[in-house]
């Protein structure tokens, strides 16, 4: 065994198959075609002279020699993470690389900051990634990215979070509602009103049900959809009501496709805030992004998950 023959390419490839435990959904991260990236990971196996994963059923999971490698792996990427900020650092903010990753209800806000960042820092290469609460958390976990913007930071890891921007939540309805147009109404009078609902441990889900259980009430739960694009579509198909950001429903609202109900309580005050593990070397590029969110947020009235 002569590790030496390894490159780097490969064990990038590797810790990405090692981290979605699944070598086609790591060819699609890496945009690699399944045999090439079956090649390499063939290729770094033969070089270490032990298997890699073993699959059981239809799943594939690390052997021993593999956990120890994906952990050395790791470490290098880590490694050559902190040597490329050292670098840009050297360079100024003016040059580098930035990785953040948002929750989807921010795309509707951050991608305009973002924009006007990138005009202002031309020479900044910018990588986005969006995704859902669980799916942020992960890579989170595993320091995938500089920064995360999300709107309820994990209570159980070790990280850093500053709230930049209000996130209202608002309560929306179809137009024929017998609730449309009536004032102050008590959420009691929503027992029984079926709810389309984001999926479990969405962070607006979570204060949704807190709100209502804090009022004694269980929501009545007709669907569960995994996008607020979904949601407003079949809120407005006349299914039940939702609570959204209300930055994703402005052009609902204005086409009168989507009503705001006046229930007591809302709109429901959360935050936005952008994070990172606590301990992590920010890059001149993330520290320039981080102070730009605040420079350029939104007013209390703007911006919401």
């Amino acid at each position: 065994m002569n590790l030496r023959h390894a490159t780097l390419h490969q064990l990038r490839i590797f810790l990405t198959v090692a981290r979605h435990s699944s070598f086609a959904r790591a060819a699609e991260d890496l945009h690699l075609s399944p045999p090439t990236l079956s090649l390499q990971v063939k290729q770094l196996s033969e070089t270490v002279g032990e298997a890699l994963f073993e699959q059981l059923g239809k799943k594939i999971f690390l052997t021993a020699t593999g956990r120890t490698l994906a952990d050395a792996c790791q470490d290098i990427e880590n490694r050559m993470e902190r040597l490329s900020q050292d670098l840009a650092a050297l360079r100024g903010v003016e040059k580098g690389s930035l990785k953040i990753a948002i929750l989807t209800t921010v795309k509707y806000t951050v991608p305009k900051l973002l924009g006007g960042f990138c005009a202002a820092h031309p020479g900044i290469e910018v990588a986005m990634f969006v995704g859902n609460r669980e799916t942020l958390l992960q890579r989170l976990a595993s320091n995938q990215d500089d920064l995360y913007i999300m709107g309820q930071p994990p209570q159980q890891m070790d990280v850093v979070s500053e709230d930049f921007a209000v996130n209202p939540l608002v309560l929306v309805a179809p137009p024929r509602h017998p609730l449309v147009g009536q004032r102050s109404v008590a959420p009691q009078r929503l027992i029984n009103e079926p709810f389309i609902l984001r999926e479990p441990g969405s962070g607006t889900r979570l204060t949704t049900e807190r709100f209502f259980a804090a009022h004694g009430i269980t929501l009545r739960n007709r669907l569960e959809v995994g996008s607020n694009e979904a949601i407003k579509q079949t809120v407005a198909g006349g299914l039940g009501l939702a609570v959204l950001s209300s930055t994703t429903v402005v052009a609902e609202l204005a086409l009168k496709e989507l009503v705001l109900l006046e229930v007591q309580g809302f709109p429901l005050i959360r935050h936005w805030h952008v994070v990172y593990p606590k301990g992590k070397k920010l890059s001149a590029a993330a520290t320039a992004f981080k102070a730009w969110l605040f420079e350029h947020r939104a007013s209390p009235a703007g911006p919401a998950d």
